[in-house]
This record gives C-alpha cells, structure tokens and sequence, in this order.
C-alpha cells in the first residue's frame, strides 16, 4: 500500500514538473511573427524614441499658436522728490509710480498658421514613428523566415546525415562481400563529416539569427526563443495585384504621409511669410499711483512696421523655394516607393515559381533519382559516386525549395514595410 502511496505521489509530482515545462514552452516568445511583434512594440527601444518624440511633437501644437505671455512693468517716477529725500523703492514714497500691462497681438490669422504649421510637424512625426515600426517589424519578420529556415535546414541535414549511415552501412555490407571497394566506404564517411560542419554553420547561424532578434525585442542578448513556427501561406494573387498595391501604397505608406505633411507644413510657412507684411500690434494699460492713489490711467498701442522689405521678400522666396522642394521630395519619394514595389513583387513572384517547381518537378526527380541509384548501386550497376550525387540533388533541392520559400517571406515583408500594414 506504502509503495502504491509512493508511486502515485512520484507521478503527480512529475505532471506537476511537466505542466510548469509545458506553461513555460508556451510564454517563451519567438514560435509566431505575432508574438515577437507584440514584444517589440511594447520594447523596442527605437519604436518608444519614436513613440516619445511623435508625443513630444503633437504637445507643440497647442503652444505654437498661442499669444506671447503678456508683460508688467513697474515704473518709480522721481525717487529722492527732487532732492528733497534719499533714494527710496517704496511706490508711496516716490513721487510717482507707473505699472504698465502689455500684450502682444499678432495679426489676424498668424497664431492660427503657425498652429497648423505644428499640427502638420506633428503628424510628420507620427508618420517617421510609424515607418520606423514598419522598418522594425520587416527586419523581424525577415529574421523569423530565416530562423525557420535554419530551423529546417538543420533537420534537413540531420535526415541526410541519416542517409549517409545507412549508404554507409550498405556501403560496409558490400566490402565485406567484397562487391564493392573500401573506398566507398571512406566516402560515405568523408561525406557524413562535411554534413557535420554544415550543422556546426547551421547552429552558428541560428545562433546569431537569436541575438539579433533578441535586440529588436528588447530582451537580453542570451535570452531564449522558442522554435520558429511554420510561415502562413503568401496572400492570394488578388491581394499582389500591382494597380491595388500602388493604390493601397499611396493612402497607407508612412514615408508618402511623411512627405505629404512637409508638403502641406510648407504650405502654411509661405502663407506666413506672406502674412508678415501687414504689422503686428502690442496693446496695454497702466494705472499711475501718486502716494496711496490711482487717478490716472494710460492707454498704450504699439504697432510693428514692417519696412525691411529686401529681407521679407528673400524670405518669401526662401518659403516659396521650400515648398518647391516638398513637393519634389514627395515625387520623389512616390517614384523610389512605386519602384521598389515593383521590384519586391517581382522578385516575390519569381521566388513563388521557383518554390513551385522545386516541389512539383525538382524534388521528385530527385528523389526517383536517388532511389533509382540506391537500387543500381546495391546491383552493382553503379559507382557509389554516382550515389552520392543523387544524394547531394536531393538536398540541393530540398533547399532550393526552402530558399525560393525564404525568399518568398522576405519580399513580402518588404512589401508589408513600404505599405506601412500587413497584407
């Protein structure tokens, strides 16, 4: 009864192990592009920069179209009463004192262009954080694709080195029937360590791919990552259609919105330049104390006048100048983004093709052919060279099918990051 006691116990305690083992599996990040996302949004330090300065930014709106702070100044009029005492600060004492409030006044419609001037800053701002998650987030889906593919890689060169023990092993029983010579043998084996160094690269890369990852998560260097999970399949031809992605480019693109801002903000600083000829206003009151009494009030108005008018017209053209060049950059921009959308998709629909073909002719090929020469070589039909290359076309096409699939993921991410959302 005791050792049924001690047996249930032991076997609780190692479900209660394996559950602990099974919740920690689950919150280590790094099996879904989904999960690294959520961590670097949250930790990245270069996406809270943006974040921060984005914030900083769109604070300076409200104060940019704001009057200036209005100003007091004190006056003591005739402090020693001709001579008659000494120097005095007392308002009561003095013969005469003058507290003068002033405010200036901008002309009709300034405080409301530099606000807008601001609010056009601002959303600039929030554009370049938002291309800056963008630039993130395709660097992390490019790496969660390369991780994969090692990931695949080595069990791929793991299968093969299997291969190789059993052409090996058929390779020993033949010697030893003294069907085939030793040197087979040493092949085979020659051929399992130069596998055991792609595996020693593979981990080194795999390695490396981590570290990297970890420092767009904002994680420790060391710190561990799940394994990466199977990519999903490419969106549909309809949603990789260039006139829809051209048309989708130019309402979401960060970089466009970016652009467009500059455009506009500069719009608003010519419009201002322009308003900077008619004159400003500073307007304000002063009662006068004579002893303990306010019986005489003063009204003041003072007005700029703008006759400098070489430097207002260099700055006319100055702005003029600026907007001019705003909308070249957002041409610009438009020509390099529509490009390198081209570009990507061509590349992603070629990568599609290859991936295709490698699974539906190449691989199977290879395969027959490694099949047909396992058959020939254990007949004595064929050299045990000509084995060990139809070995080496099989993996060769299992990773040209992996690379055309990485490279696949990799231009859409890069499309995703000039669109400035997933597809």
């Amino acid at each position: 009864m005791r050792m049924h006691i001690a047996a249930f116990r032991v076997m609780i305690a190692l479900l209660a192990v394996g559950n602990c083992l099974g919740v920690q599996a689950q919150t280590l990040p790094g099996s879904t592009i989904d999960s690294l996302l959520s961590l670097a949004r949250a930790n990245n330090p270069e996406v809270n920069r943006l974040r921060r300065e984005a914030e900083a930014a769109g604070e300076r709106v409200a104060p940019a179209g704001a009057w200036p702070e209005p100003r007091l100044r004190g006056e003591l009029m005739d402090i020693t009463r001709n001579g008659e005492q000494n120097p005095t600060l007392s308002p009561s004492r003095a013969a005469s004192a003058r507290y003068t409030l002033m405010q200036e006044i901008p002309w009709y419609g300034k405080s409301d262009l530099k606000r807008a001037i601001a609010q056009h800053e601002a959303d600039a701002a929030s554009g370049r954080a938002a291309d800056g998650w963008s630039e993130i987030a395709a660097r992390i889906k490019s790496l969660h694709a390369q991780r994969y593919f090692l990931a695949r890689n080595h069990a791929l060169t793991g299968e093969m080195l299997d291969l190789l023990r059993r052409l090996e092993r058929i390779a020993r029983s033949r010697y030893a029937s003294g069907l085939a010579m030793q040197q087979d043998v040493i092949r085979a084996q020659m051929e399992q360590s130069s596998l055991r160094n792609d595996l020693i690269a593979i981990e080194s890369e795999q390695r490396n791919a981590a570290l990297r990852t970890n420092a767009l998560l904002g994680r420790p260097a060391l710190a561990d990552l799940a394994s990466p999970s199977p990519w999903s399949a490419l969106p549909t031809a309809e949603k990789l259609d260039f006139a829809a992605l051209e048309t989708q480019l130019r309402a979401s693109s960060p970089l466009l919105a970016v652009e467009a801002q500059r455009v506009q903000a500069a719009e608003k600083a010519r419009a201002l330049t322009y308003r900077n000829r008619y004159p400003d206003f500073t307007v304000g009151v002063a009662p006068n104390q004579r002893q303990n009494q306010f019986k005489e009030w003063d009204l003041m108005v003072e007005v700029s006048l703008p006759l400098q008018q070489s430097n207002r017209r260099a700055q006319e053209r100055e702005a003029a100048a600026m907007l001019a060049a705003s909308q070249a950059g957002l041409e610009a921009t438009t020509n390099r983004l529509l490009a390198d959308l081209a570009e990507n998709l061509s590349a992603l629909n070629a990568a599609r093709q290859a991936e295709r073909l490698s699974a539906d002719t190449l691989l199977p090929q290879a395969e027959l052919s490694l099949q047909a020469a396992l058959a020939g070589y254990e007949n004595g039909k064929l050299d045990f060279a000509i084995l060990l290359d139809a070995q080496r076309q099989i993996r060769q096409a299992r990773i040209n099918q992996l690379k055309a699939a990485v490279e696949a993921r990799l231009r859409l991410a890069e499309i995703e990051r000039l669109l400035g959302e997933d597809l």
